[in-house]
């Protein structure tokens, strides 16, 4: 008899227990609970319907490093953001069924679908089923005879037979299917206006979907049209469709034994959650009642929203007088704006929301539609200037705000001038706890105040209907952005006793603040950008691309479709003979790590090519043609938008466009950088700290080899590696250094042997020596990372050098990987996040200097970008050198460490010129 072992697709199960049809849930405590309710109620149904001896759930991996994403960045590109209450019960889903004892599988890089795939792959066999809990039409694929699907809700299994039976055709040919298909859910290109009964039909009659290109001409016109037009995008479909049967998990059947699930350890979370009907379930699971008996109540709505509260709308100069006199006295007041997009720069004022008092707030619209034909309903601009303009200016008035960033941007566009202390509640929320799922108002608002705000999809549609703030009828306008007031007032009051008592409030009012105003001033800023530059540089990456497709086209005898994978596997493993380094379910892999393996083992000249044609290719897609569309057309210079709460470890991103991934490895890709050009009359000056994380892992393991090596401005890749490998240090070879420089960076990240290897391109045994070598050699280092494993297991996260916290998760997982990955994110988040505190101290003490400079203001620098490790400053060509030597100043005595702080300087007409 076999035995059967259940996953769980925990991410298509979540989706549908949020989406299900069941009535709105929430905690004794405000915690929305609809989601998880519904999960776990078929969860436990599952248990005692199936007793499973075997139980695994697979989740996704981080959505930001997913593998098909860096293959195609437009990968679900255009799904919408996950609604604000979503996060929070997924969190919650999964914390209890870690608790249950059922192991949570997930590899980063990989999604759900491809952890079910390589799980099934593994251990389905005569003797094992396998039954993937989930209706996931994208799991078809991977259904045999000892693999099927199970549909729990509906109580439905699915077999190779009845797969073929509903959908008329096996699973064997679904990969074609959905790869003529496509999937817009998740923006796979497929055929347009091909749906899954015509490319079921057309894969059945003729094989497979490249067959049915090749059979393009027997169609008719209009699907002959279609197919021959969507050609291009088959293979990338196909590479996007198939999941990967061969992730690097490490599981075994003993860790998913669910002989003994702990349903005691789940039995407090249902009582905080209200599921007093679960609980009963759990008891008929075998858990004992508690003795007392069981007094809790259901889960009960007790939310407030708008309607509990004094809102206003101000659409008479009478009453903006009237306002007007009782903002007199005001010394706190929470500000809001109403725009007509997300765009700071390239947007318009509609309104402004004031609240001074819990409870109460106002909303003044500047732009709107009208009541009647003979009462405008909106106010008059320079009305509001003059009753707002001084409360914004005066320095003694506390702003408080939600992403208060963007809201001074869009006033100050507008001509008004903001001083004083600012209080940002989404700041304060990310200092608290940086790894919170969203920092979104309408979350914030759930979880410190038990408020349910009113959605921005309701006053505005969504879709086609969608229509901009400035047209939405004002008796619905006003309680939306009233809201917005008061619910940030009121946040800041729950948020900052937290803050103080968390010993955070020194980090938040000292360095995330004053931030928030420089990156204000830089976003302003913009930076020029040569759109002809940008044009010239796609013309000649065009042609270089269409020389080397040329090329790999002569070398392989024939004519070719070079962008397709099928083909590159007919001519370089039957053709040219070349070893097959990786294989996937559609052949011998051509992806860029093969390439590269190819391209250095052997001699033949179409790999180099063809990895040197897709770096173009992509290069064009991705940066030429998207930059130039990001030009404002009011200041003709590109604004990026920085952010602050994006990065767990507290590092920047940037966005529209992300100018953190600007290319600088190769050649090509620092051109880019070559159309960032300074306004005339200035100079581009970049200034970039030079091995940062490396002094900061100096600083905190206090080795004294690696202090003295940085102290005397030594090569340090060449001091460790003349320690490791017992060398003079002029005898160190390229090879040496190469293998010191890689771990010196990799032990920052946790890199493992494997990963080594990898990289350098040597047998896993030597990168293991090499390690334990480096490890023995450097034992502080080794006593550091243990130090910061030891916090997060002791305080459930770790600090870096300002005290900035990043809670650590599954450091005392039972599953090795899990744990493993939680200890090299400890050791990365102190490292790097100390990284982060020191530029942006350093960008702080810039921005003072200017500030406190005697120089005319059209003789300083402006601080234009901030990339990683590197500030680029735009200066008039003729006021460098002071201005210079300051800039170098400030950041290497941002922070005094015990190594000296190194600062690189170019100066240029172009970034390019500037590095």
């Amino acid at each position: 008899m076999s035995d059967t072992l259940y996953i769980l697709d925990g991410h298509a199960q979540i989706h549908r227990a949020y989406h299900a049809p069941f009535r709105d849930l929430t905690s004794p405590a405000g915690e929305p609970t609809r989601a998880t309710y519904v999960f776990c109620s078929m969860l436990l149904k599952f248990l005692q319907a199936k007793k499973p001896a075997y139980l695994a759930m697979a989740i996704d991996g981080p959505r930001h490093e997913l593998k098909r994403s860096q293959w195609y960045p437009d990968y679900k590109a255009n799904r919408p953001p996950l609604p604000d209450d979503f996060r929070p019960q997924q969190e919650r889903i999964v914390e209890i069924v870690k608790a249950l004892g059922i192991p949570i599988l997930y590899v980063p890089g990989y999604e759900a679908d491809d952890v079910l795939a390589t799980v099934a792959k593994r251990f389905a066999n005569a003797a094992m089923n396998v039954v993937l809990i989930s209706r996931d039409k994208d799991l078809d694929q991977l259904v045999t005879e000892n693999v099927v699907l199970y549909d729990p809700m509906k109580d439905e299994a699915f077999n190779p037979a009845a797969i073929e039976a509903k959908k008329g055709y096996p699973p064997s040919k679904a990969i074609d299917v959905q790869t003529l298909m496509g999937d817009t859910a998740d923006n796979i290109p497929g055929i347009e206006g091909i749906g899954p009964k015509t490319a079921a039909k057309l894969v059945m009659k003729y094989g497979s979907a490249e067959a049915v290109l090749a059979a393009a001409h027997e169609q008719t016109p209009k699907l002959k049209e279609r197919l021959l037009a969507g050609a291009a995008a088959i293979e990338l479909s196909r590479k996007l469709v198939t999941l990967d049967t061969d992730v690097p998990i490490e599981v075994t059947l003993e860790a998913m034994n669910a002989s003994a699930l702990h349903y005691d350890a789940i039995e407090p979370l249902f009582k905080e959650l209200g599921f007093s009907r679960l609980l009963g379930s759990l008891h008929d699971l075998g858990l004992p009642p508690s003795e007392g008996g069981d007094d809790e109540t259901p889960a009960t709505q007790t939310l407030t929203s708008a309607a509990d509260f004094d809102y206003h709308l101000i659409d008479t100069p009478e009453k903006l007088d009237a306002l007007a006199k009782k903002l007199a006295k005001v010394k706190r007041i929470a500000i809001d704006t109403e725009t007509t997009s997300v765009r700071a720069m390239a947007c318009d004022l509609v309104g402004i929301s004031l609240a001074w008092q819990p409870g109460v707030a106002y909303y003044l619209p500047i732009l709107g539609p009208q009541q009647t034909l003979f009462q405008t309903t909106i106010l008059d601009p320079e009305h509001v200037r003059r009753v707002v303009a001084p409360l914004l200016a005066d320095v003694t008035i506390t702003k408080v705000g939600q992403h208060f960033k963007y809201d001074r941007i869009v006033l100050e566009q507008a001509g008004y001038t903001v001083n004083g202390p600012i209080f940002d509640t989404m700041l304060a929320a990310y200092v608290l706890d940086a790894t919170r799922p969203s920092f979104g108002m309408d979350a914030l608002a759930m979880d410190f105040l038990s408020h349910r705000c009113i959605a921005f999809h309701e006053v505005c549609g969504t879709g086609k209907k969608r229509i901009t703030f400035d047209k939405v009828p004002l008796e619905k306008a006003a309680p939306y952005a009233a809201e917005d007031a008061d619910v940030t007032l009121r946040l800041a009051d729950a948020l900052e006793p937290q803050l103080v008592e968390a010993g955070l409030d020194r980090l938040f009012r000292d360095l995330e603040t004053p931030l928030a105003d420089v990156l204000a001033e830089m976003e302003q800023a913009g930076i020029d950008i040569d759109t002809a530059r940008l044009r010239a540089l796609e013309t000649d990456f065009t042609q270089q691309a269409d020389t080397l497709r040329e090329q790999i086209i002569q070398h392989a005898g024939h004519p070719l479709n070079v962008d397709s994978p099928k083909q590159l596997q007919v001519v370089l493993f039957e053709e040219q003979s070349l070893p097959i380094i990786k294989k996937t379910k559609t052949g011998a892999s051509t992806d860029s790590y093969v390439l590269e393996q190819l391209a250095t083992e052997t001699d033949n000249p179409i790999p180099p090519l063809l990895l040197d044609y897709r770096k173009l290719t992509k290069l064009i897609s991705t940066y030429l043609v998207s930059l130039r569309e990001c030009v404002n057309a009011k200041t003709g210079r590109v604004h990026t938008s920085f952010h602050q709460t994006a990065v767990e470890t507290g590092r920047l991103s940037s966005s529209d466009p992300n100018l953190q991934n600007i290319p600088i490895r190769t050649e090509r890709g620092r051109q880019i950088r070559s159309a960032f050009i300074a306004a005339p009359g200035h100079v581009l000056l970049a200034a970039d700290y030079s091995q940062v994380e490396l002094r900061m892992l100096a600083h905190f393991c206090r080795d004294e080899t690696l202090m003295q090596a940085f102290h005397d401005g030594q090569d340090i890749h060449r001091i460790v590696a003349a320690e490791v490998f017992s060398v003079p240090l002029a005898d160190v070879t390229k090879e040496q250094r190469s293998r010191a420089k890689s771990v010196n960076f990799g032990i920052i990240y946790g890199q493992t042997g494997f990963g080594l290897a990898r990289s350098l391109r040597i047998s896993r045994s030597d990168a293991n020596e090499f390690i334990t070598k480096y490890k023995a050699r450097f034992p502080k280092i080794e006593h550091f990372l243990a130090i910061c494993i030891e916090q997060a297991k002791d305080q459930g996260y770790v600090e870096t050098i300002f005290g900035r916290r990043r809670k650590i998760l599954g450091i005392d997982a039972r599953n090795p990987q899990q744990r493993a990955a939680a200890e090299r994110l400890a050791i990365n988040s102190v490292v790097q996040g100390s990284a982060a505190d020191l530029i942006k101290q350093a960008m702080l003490g810039v921005d003072k200097r200017l500030r406190e400079s005697a120089r005319p203001a059209d003789e300083r620098a402006k601080m234009l970008l901030q990339i990683h490790d590197e500030l680029v400053f735009e200066i008039p060509e003729d006021h460098v050198e002071p201005q210079q030597a300051m800039i170098v100043e400030e950041m290497t005595h941002a922070i005094e460490l015990t190594v000296p702080l190194t600062v690189d300087v170019g100066i240029g007409k172009n970034w390019l010129d500037a590095k």
